[in-house]
């Protein structure tokens, strides 16, 4: 071989070299690169699974919530069946003032301040009926606008839950798809 070439080659073996070497670096800036992105993909997986449980400890105490909605439905319907027993002893009671008033008519006088003294009693039952109504109507009201709130609420957090969710797994899909 002549000089010539062999002074070619050494110079093309230089470029390959300073070729190769330039391609390590790169090849360490890339590996540098899936590191870093190795370990954001982790801290979003992390982030991901601390959502998951937020999600599920709020299902949880939703769910608690909402059983304990159902049970103070039950205890509405109780009370409505007593609201309901405690008419019926009214129109009950009320059928006996007014058998108790003809009988006034023809009784003694004795018979009439009776009377009197169970009409006394019946209007403090009726005051007495009356504000029981009006509180439980109150608390009737009162806990179904609870429920409406805690529902609203729930339905808001699931769904915000469910957008960050899905960005962060569109994230993970993107950087998955990238390495």
């Amino acid at each position: 071989m002549s000089k010539q070439s062999v002074n070619d080659l050494k110079y093309e073996l230089e470029l390959k070299n300073a070729e190769i070497d330039e391609l390590n670096m790169e090849l360490q800036e890339k590996n540098e690169e899936i590191n870093k992105l190795k370990l954001y993909s982790t801290k979003l997986k992390y982030a991901n699974k601390n959502l998951e449980d937020k999600l599920d400890t709020k299902i949880d105490y939703d769910k608690a919530r909402i059983n304990e909605l159902d049970d103070l439905s039950e205890k509405i319907k109780e009370k409505e069946a007593i609201i309901e027993d405690k008419q019926d002893q009214v129109k009950y009671l009320r059928s006996l003032i007014d058998d108790y008033k003809s009988q006034v008519n023809s009784n003694t006088e004795n018979l009439e301040i009776q009377l009197r003294k169970i009409s006394k009693t019946y209007e403090d039952l009726l005051k007495q009926k009356d504000l029981i109504i009006e509180k439980q109507d109150e608390q009737i009201a009162n806990l179904m606008k609870s429920k409406e709130e805690i529902i609203k609420s729930n339905k808001t957090n699931v769904i915000s839950l469910k957008l960050q969710n899905e960005k962060y797994q569109e994230i993970i899909d993107k950087l998955t798809k990238t390495n």
